[in-house]
């Protein structure tokens, strides 16, 4: 019986503003950045000055108090709402440092992304249109439907000059049907994703196609005057080829994620560390062209949408050195060995599809004991028999 769930979700729609609107933005987005940044120096003055921590009620107090100056009368001229937001965003970003999620907040520029975002006070949605306080109605491509009326929006520019807005809804989410099918998947950068069946999902590489034509753009870009006409209009052209390596990757992991959760009810993936992963100079960039990090965020939330059940294999678990077959744990496998024979059984191995195998097992092996299975390092392991409850076939037909 097919039921549905109520889901957080973002959509982002493309926004085309007329000039007066664009004009707007422009003060609106200088408004934000100008409060985001003066917030961060107050808190960061009262630490090192003072000796005290300030948070969100403090800035906004003092903030009350910086408008009634007449040097910054100027901020009573932007909707109070987006205004009052970007203290809150300060305020999260410093929770995030705190919980260690992220790093320390960050000055923002203005030739980087910037944002404005609306409550439901600063805004009105009547099923069509999107009229926001101060702006008036806005032209917006809806390129996908939905029915709930959204909490917030947050109007954004990205380096390409490119205007979005994006809704923040409750939306009721339809569970898929169960195929009853499971699948382990081995990530890697040759092949973006090798599953147990065998088959093998490629990796597209958008930033290697266009990785010419962003050196030339850069190497121009950093002959520019700096301040010039000409810098402005060089790393618009710059900001744009990245733009087309980021929907070009966007576009194919969802399209990768979307399939794999249609066709299995169980996907088992390895818990990468992919920050650690980056930091190998050799690696960085293939890495970072493959976005396994947010290959691995998408799937994680449409498993928790649609229905479908995301088991984890322990990033220690060697799964690419471990014999489907019989069990053996190799001492050693270098990453140019794409194939290689067990010693044991004499089976040969394709690295990837026995590494998805391997995950596909460990994953099963780690919910029906309630955690994560991890081999212990040192001596390889002894051969299992087929035959065994713990060889990992006996795994897979047991769940």
């Amino acid at each position: 019986m097919l039921y549905s769930v109520t889901v957080k979700a973002r959509y982002r729609f493309r926004l085309y503003p007329s000039e007066k609107q664009a004009r707007e933005f422009a003060r609106i987005f200088g408004a934000c950045r100008y409060v985001y940044n003066w917030g961060l120096r107050l808190r960061i003055d009262a630490y090192y000055n003072d000796g005290c921590s300030i948070g969100y009620d403090e800035t906004s107090a003092c903030l009350t108090k910086l408008k009634q100056k007449p040097d910054h009368a100027w901020l009573y001229e932007i909707s109070s709402v987006p205004v009052q937001q970007s203290l809150r965003h300060l305020q999260t970003a410093f929770v995030n440092f705190f919980e260690k999620r992220s790093g320390y907040p960050a000055f923002k520029k203005k030739t980087g992304d910037q944002s404005a975002e609306y409550t439901r006070s600063g805004f009105r949605w009547d099923g069509h249109d999107l009229v926001v306080a101060g702006l008036g109605r806005l032209k917006v491509r809806w390129s996908r439907d939905f029915k709930s009326t959204p909490t917030t929006i947050t109007i954004s520019k990205d380096g390409a000059e490119r205007y979005f807005v994006t809704l923040c809804l409750d939306e009721d989410v339809q569970k898929l049907p169960a195929v009853h099918k499971a699948v382990g998947i081995d990530l890697g950068i040759t092949a973006l994703a090798t599953l147990s069946t065998g088959e093998k999902i490629g990796n597209p590489r958008p930033l290697q196609h266009l990785e010419k034509q962003l050196a030339k753009a850069q190497r121009d870009m950093s002959r520019k005057k700096k301040g010039s006409n000409r810098k402005a209009v060089q790393r618009l052209r710059v900001a744009r080829l990245h733009a087309r390596v980021a929907d070009a990757r966007a576009d194919y992991l969802h399209k990768v994620t979307t399939d794999l959760v249609r066709r299995f009810d169980v996907i088992a993936v390895e818990d990468l560390n992919v920050q650690g992963m980056t930091k190998n100079h050799s690696l960085a960039r293939a890495l970072s062209d493959a976005a396994l990090g947010e290959f691995l965020s998408m799937l994680r939330y449409k498993c928790e949408w649609y229905g479908r059940e995301l088991r984890t294999a322990d990033r220690f678990y060697p799964s690419s050195k471990r014999c489907f077959g019989c069990g053996h744990v190799l001492e050693e496998l270098p990453l140019d060995i794409r194939e290689w024979d067990c010693p044991e059984c004499g089976k040969r191995h394709d690295r990837d599809v026995n590494a998805a195998k391997n995950i596909l097992a460990a994953g099963q092996a780690a919910t029906a004991r309630g955690g994560k299975v991890r081999l212990k390092r040192g001596r390889p392991r002894k051969s299992i028999s087929r035959g065994s409850a713990n060889h990992p076939e006996s795994l897979h037909k047991a769940s």
